[in-house]
């Protein structure tokens, strides 16, 4: 049976790298990297297998930037909600995210409840962003969320507590920018997931290379373990 490419997880490096190679402000490396995001996104919606689309858009890691660079990224997340709310309308996209958003300001959590309440009815594709996550810290809450409730600890009840899990896990995680690490990343749910490694930068990144990278998977013998 062929393999099916039915939950995507993308690490979006390489905006800053793309900017600084141009001449340009960081920031503008995000600009482009958040239209590279709707062009992903609307093909993924598109295509027939893909059903989730795990995009790493902001790391607990990432609050070590410099402020100006974190301020501007809260406000382009806020911008890119608000002005691609008709696409995922147009497209029947769900909105969804993953991580804690509680260190975002009120304002940011509101836009991002409206979001997902505008595009909960919808099926054709469920895109999720990873926002103030880490799979460390994901999996402490879920852990420590049992410990509350005094359910025993299992790999079966720590699945079901843990946020990511939800979505099913993943099939194909594709990091760009050439480094070759998963970046504290949906470490539960890409226990057998497929691994693609690709030099191009975020902003370069296009719907040809996914389609390659999907092909690619199609030929992988995927074993679970077994033989």
């Amino acid at each position: 049976m062929s393999n099916i490419a039915r939950h995507v997880a993308i690490i979006m490096d390489g905006n800053g790298r793309w900017a600084t190679e141009r001449g340009l402000k960081r920031v503008k490396g995000h600009e482009r990297g958040a239209e590279t995001v709707r062009t992903v996104t609307t093909f993924a919606s598109n295509h027939p297998e893909i059903e989730v689309l795990t995009l790493y858009a902001f790391s607990t890691e990432n609050w070590r930037r410099p402020k100006m660079e974190v301020d501007f990224l809260m406000r382009l997340l806020d911008n890119y909600l608000k002005n691609e709310t008709k696409t995922y309308i147009k497209h029947q996209i769900r909105f969804e995210t993953i991580g804690d958003l509680s260190r975002f300001s009120s304002a940011l959590q509101r836009r991002i409840a409206a979001v997902k309440e505008e595009t909960k009815g919808f099926k054709r594709l469920t895109q999720v962003l990873a926002l103030n996550y880490g799979s460390q810290d994901e999996i402490a809450r879920a852990a420590a969320q049992l410990c509350r409730s005094g359910e025993a600890i299992s790999v079966e009840t720590l699945g079901r507590r843990i946020e990511s899990a939800r979505f099913g896990p993943v099939d194909i995680l594709i990091r760009t920018g050439g480094d070759q690490r998963l970046s504290n990343f949906l470490l539960w749910q890409s226990a057998y997931a497929e691994l693609f490694f690709t030099p191009t930068l975020w902003p370069d990144f296009d719907p040809d290379e996914l389609e390659t990278i999907i092909a690619e998977f199609k030929t992988r013998t995927r074993r679970f373990g077994g033989i």
